[in-house]
């Protein structure tokens, strides 16, 4: 429940019935739209370069360009959903999402395909997480923020492991053109109708298109948020260690399949043992948040980086064995996706509602663009040592700087609050 402003009426920590609802409809949005937008990718870079003429490193570039349009876009994006709410623009990032599925089945050069990719790279910025974060976040109460995360992300980690084998069983059927073509279907005749049927204005966007001064002590309030933060080595120490974990996270994801084949195992071995990160993720999330309840969340989450920064450091040293590749993949996998639900968790205790999104597009950019270029720092450094062990070890380093950062974030004092929507 709300006052007329939009915000929580004291004693009322239950979601409401239109919460429930669009947390439901997102976590299916989210499963379908990361799994058409996102994981499609790496099933359709084979046989689309091999269909261009052009080299795997090239068609790659595809994917960097996504992400770069999509951290050009987190800040804008932010500021549009604290100000409007996100029912249009997921909406019509939705259809626009669809169009650009549908226009990655007549591609027949390189610079068609950058193009289609950049779009869906901007796509990216109005539909995912950050912006179903961003509207949960502004129908949940506080004490259900987190819960409300945790069921989109736990649904929507399982895109990679419905996804990669439906995109992968439809180029190999009918082509990775009639692919595309089903993919868009798929994904317009979902998300479409839940994003424009389902998402409702949230109530602190409701009472400011409402009352003239509701709008502006709103934006005064947000701007007063953003302010603080930037002033706040709190907001900078979670910066540095979202952006470092990333590292970890994006070097692991590409480059896991070819360690482990460096390693001595057969393809298919190394597959599997990467296919469960998959599950671990979610398993990860799910205890996180639990622990959560009874310790401080900076705490929780330092302490997985910590042991992440271990198996990392270890790898190198028991890949070439069968269990120690599948012991070392186990724990860091359990901390693997945990960044997405920490993120909003720790920013909300923070700094409550007021201006969540726009602070979200902040971080977000260093995070995306360490998305981008950590795989390719990594490929480089491989290269230049001719081993994946310093890989491996700069992961460490890497994950333990995040460890190091969010701790200390958690342990300073709680800069005064600005009241909430």
């Amino acid at each position: 429940m709300t006052d007329p402003t939009g915000a929580p009426t004291p004693g009322h920590d239950r979601l409401p019935g239109r919460g429930r609802a669009i947390v439901a409809a997102l976590a299916v949005t989210q499963t379908v739209g990361y799994g058409s937008l996102w994981y499609s990718f790496p099933v359709f870079l084979g046989p689309v370069t091999a269909d261009l003429g052009i080299s795997r490193t090239a068609g790659t570039g595809a994917f960097t360009g996504s992400v770069l349009a999509a951290a050009a876009l987190a800040v804008p994006v932010g500021r549009w959903l604290d100000r409007h709410g996100s029912r249009g623009l997921m909406t019509a990032g939705s259809v626009l999402g669809t169009l650009l599925l549908l226009a990655l089945s007549r591609v027949h050069d390189p610079v068609a395909l950058y193009a289609v990719w950049a779009g869906i790279g901007a796509v990216g910025a109005m539909v995912f997480y950050e912006a179903a974060f961003a509207t949960a976040v502004a129908w949940a109460p506080p004490a259900q923020r987190a819960r409300t995360i945790l069921t989109i992300t736990v649904v929507a980690g399982f895109a990679s492991t419905i996804f990669f084998p439906l995109v992968g069983g439809l180029v190999e059927a009918y082509g990775w053109r009639t692919a595309a073509v089903v993919l868009a279907v798929l994904h317009g005749s979902v998300t479409v109708p839940l994003h424009a049927l389902v998402l409702r204005r949230p109530p602190h966007v409701r009472a400011a298109r409402a009352d003239a001064e509701v709008r502006t002590a709103n934006e005064h309030a947000r701007r007063a948020v953003l302010a603080r933060a930037a002033g706040d080595v709190r907001f900078w120490l979670l910066g540095l260690g979202f952006t470092a974990q990333t590292v970890a996270f994006a070097t692991i994801s590409v480059h896991l399949i070819g360690i482990l084949v460096a390693a001595g195992h057969p393809p298919t071995v190394a597959a599997g043992i990467s296919a469960a990160i998959g599950a671990l993720q979610v398993l990860g999330r799910v205890v996180v948040t639990a622990l959560s309840r009874r310790f401080a969340m900076a705490d929780v989450v330092a302490a997985v980086f910590a042991v992440q920064a271990g198996a990392a450091a270890v790898l190198p040293f028991v890949a070439t064995s069968t269990p120690g590749a599948v012991g070392a993949v186990v724990v860091f996998g359990f901390g693997f996706g945990i960044g997405s639900i920490a993120r909003p968790a720790l920013v909300t205790q923070l700094y409550g509602s007021t201006g969540y999104a726009s602070l979200s597009g902040r971080l977000a950019v260093p995070i995306t663009l360490m998305t981008a270029g950590a795989p390719l720092a990594g490929a480089a450094l491989q290269r230049a040592t001719g081993s994946w062990t310093p890989v491996l070890l700069g992961t460490a380093v890497s994950i333990s700087v995040a460890a190091a950062a969010i701790l200390a974030a958690g342990r300073r004092p709680t800069p005064p609050r600005t009241s909430s929507y």
